[in-house]
């Protein structure tokens, strides 16, 4: 059922028809590019589940470009995490990555047109930068500083865009960062200047850059769904003279 639920929303996209759903866009602008870049026209009706694909190239969409691609990244996420931040273990990185490679649940996700693999690779990219940032504690401001902190700011600006259960890894960053400024407070060679600009640097990475990434992926979304279509009803008269073939495109409406 997924599938064709999420298979539909790429449809969506390719044919820049307007919808209404609970989700973020950015996965499904993903599916919808992932097939649109591999041939497939958006033709296809995804009425109900087991609907046979005939001459439709959904291959594509299904993941041979996108969902293969990242769940291989998750395995080598997975790997750098515990290898070289966590257990600082050769063996049990191989086996962590061993165990995600070969598990059923991912291999089944990774075949069909699902959000979960794309989640997964953010969240895990998240959890990963965060390490790499912490790890770095020790040069503040560095360039692989920055990098790392950036780089957590966009993974939860991923995660959220994707999916609002992307929530608990902002929450795990969030704690993280409250701890790791509540121990600088404590450091009483660390200036209120310095701590400043600490402070200032985990808002600008960790909050506006997240924000103005999430709301990037609606101004896109917006664009690119420019025609009338399911969902027409839920927003307001002004919003819907703006789809084109909507019965109010290019109606004055008044306020």
């Amino acid at each position: 059922w997924d599938e064709t639920h999420f298979g539909k929303m790429g449809s969506y996209y390719i044919n820049r028809t307007f919808f209404f759903d609970v989700h973020p866009p950015l996965g499904k602008m993903l599916i919808g590019l992932a097939g649109y870049l591999s041939g497939y026209d958006g033709t296809f009706p995804f009425q109900k589940p087991g609907d046979k694909y005939e001459q439709h190239n959904y291959v594509g969409m299904r993941g041979v470009r996108l969902y293969r691609l990242l769940s291989s990244c998750l395995a080598l996420l997975c790997f750098s995490l515990q290898m070289l931040e966590l257990s600082k273990s050769l063996p049990a990185a191989l086996l962590t990555a061993f165990i995600l490679t070969f598990d059923t649940g991912c291999i089944t996700l990774s075949q069909y047109i699902l959000l979960d693999p794309i989640l997964m690779f953010f969240l895990m990219g998240a959890v990963l930068s965060m390490v790499k940032c912490n790890s770095c504690g020790d040069r503040p401001f560095s360039a692989s500083w920055w990098l790392w902190l950036s780089l957590t700011g966009v993974n939860l600006a991923g995660a959220m865009g994707v999916k609002f259960v992307g929530l608990f890894v902002v929450l795990l960053v969030g704690l993280n960062t409250i701890y790791d400024l509540w121990d600088l407070l404590g450091n009483l060679s660390l200036s209120v200047v310095m701590f400043g600009k600490h402070l200032l640097a985990r808002v600008l990475c960790l909050i506006l850059l997240p924000l103005a990434l999430y709301m990037a992926m609606f101004a896109v979304h917006f664009t690119v769904l420019n025609k009338s279509g399911p969902g027409d009803g839920f927003f307001s008269s002004a919003f819907q003279s703006q789809l084109i073939g909507n019965n109010l495109h290019n109606v004055s409406v008044p306020e």
